[in-house]
């Protein structure tokens, strides 16, 4: 627990405080004058006042006059005050550092107030567009699955082998949906919690990539797709689980702002002790305003042209990041857009491996 958190704590720190700044100024009083003494402590009052709250500094200011009066005003080491304008002083010292305590309290508080509203404001904002989110994505597999599932129960359809087929796919797909939003919602929980610790083992790039393109096949049938792996490519020591959803967040993005018929280009390399995985597409690309928030959570590009709540990049920042290495968004002169991976990892070959 840190010393300003209590009550106690901040009137011990604020006595503390006075005390020493008076015993320091004691040996020199008779140079520097009882008044800029004054000064002095009213200083550390104000310094006080920045951090603590109202009754330690209140307290420091009444401790803080007590002594100036006691040590530092003639007669020393009594309350008495000869001087009609040392009393006028003492006086006004102490209700500006009364003042002084209370205003910056005040002025403190005030700015936590602002502080928390624009907070609970912008979990407001957050929670509405979360909501307005998953609504959307909610409403339309689940009356997909209704509607297919009905006409298949419908005994007076009589639907011919091919039209059950396809409902049966649009029940899959539907259901897909449904599966990869509550996946992204756990797995952005599992970041909010803290609680990502990477599994490392040795991995093999090219069964990373063609893992998520085969998961993704229905989804990249449409588009060209490329993948450039370097003969020499080592095994790299890191949590297959995660990094495979990492991609699979990348290339569903780069699939969903690509148009049919246009290309994703996966490249990985392994340099100066550093695992590099990239991958382009030839869409539209982010749009330029929006650049830097790329990987917020709960961020979807205007216009909303595509599906999901705008996690995905977020989970894949948010995996990249337990494994120590950082990602990148970026533009590509021409069109399309590209992300970039660089994760700190060990290398192998298979030789080396088997013996793990």
């Amino acid at each position: 627990m840190r010393l300003t958190r209590t009550p106690i704590r901040q009137s011990a720190l604020s006595t503390l405080a006075v005390v020493v700044a008076a015993a320091a100024c004691y040996p020199f009083a008779e140079v520097i004058g009882y008044r800029a003494v004054a000064l002095i402590l009213m200083f550390v009052v104000s310094v006080l006042a920045m951090r603590l709250s109202l009754y330690p500094v209140l307290l420091a200011a009444v401790l803080s006059a007590a002594i100036w009066d006691f040590f530092f005003i003639p007669p020393y080491f009594t309350f008495h005050v000869n001087d009609p304008a040392d009393a006028l002083m003492l006086a006004m010292y102490f209700i500006i550092a009364l003042l002084n305590g209370v205003l910056t309290a005040r002025i403190r508080r005030f700015e936590k107030t602002a502080l928390d509203e624009e907070a609970r404001a912008n979990t407001l904002k957050l929670y509405d567009t979360l909501f307005q989110s998953l609504t959307h994505e909610l409403r339309t597999p689940i009356a997909t699955i209704l509607g297919a599932s009905d006409n298949l129960l419908d005994k007076d359809s009589n639907l011919d082998k091919s039209a059950q087929k396809a409902l049966y796919g649009e029940i899959n797909t539907a259901a897909e949906r449904l599966n990869r939003l509550t996946n992204d919602l756990l797995n952005q929980s599992r970041l909010d919690s803290g609680f990502i610790r990477p599994k490392l083992d040795w991995c093999d790039a090219g069964e990373l990539i063609y893992t998520v393109i085969n998961r993704l096949g229905p989804v990249l049938s449409e588009r060209r797709v490329s993948v450039q792996l370097p003969e020499n490519l080592p095994l790299v020591r890191l949590d297959f689980g995660l990094m495979e959803q990492v991609l699979h967040n990348i290339v569903l993005n780069a699939a969903n702002h690509t148009p049919e018929g246009g290309t994703i280009d996966i490249e990985a390399a392994y340099r100066e002790g550093a695992f590099y995985l990239a991958v382009a597409d030839s869409g539209s690309g982010f749009p330029a305003a929006e650049l830097d928030r790329v990987f917020e959570k709960y961020h979807r590009f205007s216009p909303h042209k595509t599906n999901g709540i705008g996690l995905g990049l977020s989970i894949a920042k948010g995996f990249v990041g337990a494994h120590g290495g950082a990602i990148k968004a970026e533009n590509i002169p021409g069109g399309g857009a590209r992300i970039s991976i660089r994760i700190p990892s060990e290398a192998g070959f298979l030789e080396h491996s088997a013996h793990e």
